[in-house]
């Protein structure tokens, strides 16, 4: 018997990509994850030039995931609930663009989903200030 899975994945960024990581790998229905970088104009990019902040690159996680064990909209609440999505360009002591926070969309689907959450967040005031947290379409993964 053939078994194939049909998996998803979204990457975003939320900080320091080691802690969100550790975060998003105890969610129910996700197989793996994966640091990175994305958001950027420098093809190939590595830690040490990230870290300068002139690669516009994000520190970033790609999430793979089961669909019918969670969802989008699910994985998009939990990354809201484990960062600050108000602050510009910084989490914490991390600061500088590639802390940002940020949602990059592969699909309709997913950027659909990733909005209803934000406005969620919005209108139930679960942040104390605006939320800054970019939703842009996704270019590239580097690992």
């Amino acid at each position: 018997m053939n078994w194939i899975m049909e998996t998803r994945s979204i990457v975003m960024a939320g900080g320091c990509f080691w802690g969100v990581e550790e975060l998003f790998r105890s969610q129910n229905g996700v197989i793996e994850t994966e640091v990175g970088y994305s958001g950027g104009h420098t093809e190939n990019p590595t830690y040490e030039t990230v870290k300068t902040g002139t690669t516009g690159h994000a520190e970033v996680i790609k999430v793979v995931f089961d669909p019918t064990l969670t969802s989008y909209e699910k994985l998009f609440q939990f990354f809201f609930s484990i960062h600050d999505p108000t602050t510009l360009d910084r989490q914490g002591n991390d600061r500088g663009s590639q802390y940002r926070s940020a949602i990059f969309y592969q699909t309709d689907e997913e950027q659909k989903s990733a909005q209803r959450v934000i406005n969620d967040v919005k209108e139930k005031k679960r942040c104390p200030a605006d939320i800054v947290t970019e939703l842009v379409p996704h270019q590239a993964f580097y690992s």
